[in-house]
Formats: structure tokens, C-alpha cells, sequence
């Protein structure tokens, strides 16, 4: 799983932003989220380290299966 550390987040709308780590000297970029692919979406919060999953969308790559780390 990579990781990363959430940058911006929607609770209203029910989605987010990524901030994924540098993996093996390449940039991991900022990917989109979206609350039914994270398990304790209502509990995340901004800056939070978080591991994920990536998948292409039709938008680009995109985070599934975002869990919150300690």
C-alpha cells in the first residue's frame, strides 16, 4: 500500500485529496478520493497520514481503499 497525508478535504460533498510520499525517487502526486473508499471517511481529518491503494479513473488516478495509519 503506499502512503501518504491528506491535503484537502470535503466533508460536505464527501471527498478529498492526497498527498501521496516520493516511492522509490518518483513523485507521488496528489490524488482524488472519494468517501465510500475510505473506511472512517467522518473521522478523517486534514494533514492525517493515511495508506491507500491507486486505481485510473476516466479523471486520472484516483485513491481506493484509504485507511487512516497511527
Amino acid at each position: 500500500m503506499a502512503k501518504g497525508i491528506i491535503k484537502k478535504l470535503n466533508n460536505e460533498r464527501g471527498f478529498g485529496f492526497i498527498t501521496a510520499e516520493v516511492v522509490d525517487g518518483k513523485k507521488g502526486g496528489d490524488l482524488f478520493f472519494h468517501r465510500s473508499m475510505a473506511t472512517d471517511f467522518d473521522t478523517m481529518n486534514e494533514g492525517d497520514p493515511v495508506e491507500f491503494e491507486s486505481e485510473d479513473s476516466k479523471k486520472g488516478p484516483r485513491a481506493v481503499n484509504v485507511k487512516r495509519v497511527a
